[in-house]
């Protein structure tokens, strides 16, 4: 009796372990997809900050300001 007991907690710490690691992947994956797609700096969003730091921003600049940024997303990416 008392190694059928011992069966089912083994079993249960068991699906417990798996549970949590796969959830942490899923979760994982699943913001990294989201932030891809949506990423939290908008243009809207920096060219507000550029101008509450008193510089004018071109649409050049916020450009190449948002190219760099992707660039160093997909660079954090790879690592």
């Amino acid at each position: 009796m008392n190694i059928g007991i011992g069966y089912v907690i083994l079993i249960a710490v068991l699906a417990l372990v798996i549970g949590l690691a796969g959830g942490f992947f899923l979760a994982r994956n699943s913001m990294k997809s989201y932030l891809a797609k949506n990423p939290p700096i908008s243009e809207e969003m920096m060219k507000s900050m550029m101008m509450s730091m008193g510089q004018k921003p071109s649409q050049k600049k916020l450009n190449q300001m948002m190219a760099q940024m992707k660039q160093q997303s997909e660079q954090a990416q790879k690592k």
